[in-house]
């Protein structure tokens, strides 16, 4: 611990832990270390897996997949200034896109000020699927399944009694009976869904035994035949939602007043609902945030991807998981997606950078760990439409990858900033430009 503590650093007392950290993306990594270690985000041991960028060893990867090689690492960063139900929370990013991080903290930071974020989100039910073929008449076999139902239910939970101790396990059985679709097979499709609350897990795999345990029993009652059994990744029974209100004069920047902003980003909205072109990339915009939390925390983000695309879609055609309004003289965003998340169970149990992403969370149960996701969400969207909406995206955009090519040019050291202020300043973020730049510091005589 003497590595990182310096007594001139003041000490945080526990319990005022703030996510509001001004100036940190300006400290060296070593002083962004040791403030997370005085404030007791990370112990001796996290810190170290910090220094490692949060990579496991070798022996633990090649535990996690198969024939692996090595370990494929991303940027770690911190999401700052989030308030999320008046509680504060330091966000775990793995991203390497350069705007990512830097948007989110500065969205957070405006709402922040504003009251901050306000979210909820449903209990952690789940559907496994089970497709039922050979059947014979569709309501017959609806009814006679039905009527098994508790006798389905008590198998399912047999698999997980212990998930069923702590007051989750499987609630109730549905039938859905689906149009044929087109081919040789001219039945309508039989679909069972088996509701499973999982608590703190995603689920995938209780899910999967649970689907796959109950085949059986679902034929005996039936007599039809089971072919498919597995969960569904279109969580539409957990939902998270979030949403925040901005007065109209904490909008203003870009030397434009607030109300020009908001018209902007009421506009950019109406865009995303109106055209399925459009809302793929403000969707594209709201998973920038999601996805990097997801990769921290050891997430199934895939899954979360899919889900939330799906979820788009629900009305009939592709449409924003996140809208715009005005609503008495403020800016109201309000963003609602599945989130199948977990605090346990998977890779979060195994790798070392998962278990420190939750850790800095500071999530009590995965309900909060949703409402949080949520949240980002949003504030990816807020900073997105914000300058989509005035001055343009590439012009914060470009400023972060700057730095990206000054290094692709040959900058080390304390020349990548300088040759990222003056690539800005003339308006070409080209490597090319960069490496001219690089050149003319070459020919300046020493003093």
């Amino acid at each position: 611990m003497s590595e990182v503590v310096d007594e001139g650093l003041p000490q945080v007392q526990p319990g005022t832990l703030s996510s509001r950290l001004p100036g940190f993306h300006r400290r060296t990594v070593d002083e962004r270390w040791r403030e997370l270690a005085l404030r007791g985000d990370v112990s001796p041991e996290e810190l170290q897996v910090l220094r490692a960028l949060g990579a496991p060893t070798f022996d633990v990867v090649n535990q996690m997949i198969e024939n692996a090689v090595g370990v494929f690492a991303l940027p770690l960063g911190l999401g700052l200034n989030l308030t999320v139900n008046g509680r504060d929370h330091l966000v775990p990013m793995a991203v390497e896109e350069p705007s990512v991080v830097a948007a989110v903290s500065f969205a957070a930071k405006v709402v922040r000020e504003a009251g901050g974020f306000t979210a909820d989100a449903d209990a952690s039910m789940m559907i496994g699927q089970v497709q039922l073929t050979r059947y014979g008449t569709p309501e017959v076999a609806r009814s006679r399944l039905l009527a098994g139902r508790e006798h389905l239910l008590a198998l399912a939970n047999s698999f997980h009694p212990a998930l069923e101790r702590r007051g989750g396990g499987a609630r109730d059985v549905q039938v859905r009976i689906l149009p044929a679709p087109e081919g040789p097979q001219g039945e309508p499709l039989f679909i069972v869904h088996l509701l499973v609350d999982t608590k703190e897990a995603m689920g995938a795999n209780l899910i999967n035994t649970m689907a796959e345990g109950v085949a059986p029993l679902i034929e005996q009652l039936t007599g039809g035949r089971v072919f498919v059994r597995i969960l569904s990744n279109l969580a539409d029974q957990r939902l998270a939602r979030a949403s925040c209100r901005i007065p109209l004069a904490a909008l203003a920047d870009f030397g434009l007043p607030g109300e020009d902003i908001a018209e902007g980003i009421l506009q950019a909205s109406r865009f995303a609902e109106a055209d399925p072109y459009r809302a793929a990339t403000h969707n594209k915009g709201v998973m920038n945030g999601i996805d990097a939390v997801a990769i921290a925390t050891g997430q199934d983000w895939r899954a979360i991807e899919a889900g939330a695309h799906a979820y788009a879609c629900r009305g009939g055609r592709y449409g924003p998981l996140s809208r715009w309004t005005l609503e008495q003289g403020h800016l109201v965003g309000r963003i609602e997606l599945p989130l199948a998340l977990g605090m346990v169970g998977g890779p979060i149990k195994v790798h070392p950078g998962a278990q420190l992403g939750l850790k800095l969370l500071r999530v009590t149960n995965v309900r909060e760990l949703a409402m949080v996701f949520a949240a980002v969400g949003l504030a990816q969207n807020f900073a997105a439409v914000r300058a989509l909406g005035s001055v343009g995206i590439q012009k914060g955009h470009m400023a972060l990858h700057a730095r990206c090519v000054a290094v692709t040019a040959g900058a080390r050291g304390v020349d990548v900033e300088k040759v990222a202020l003056l690539l800005v300043e003339r308006g070409s973020v080209k490597v090319d430009t960069a490496r001219e730049i690089l050149a003319s510091f070459q020919e300046v005589p020493a003093p």
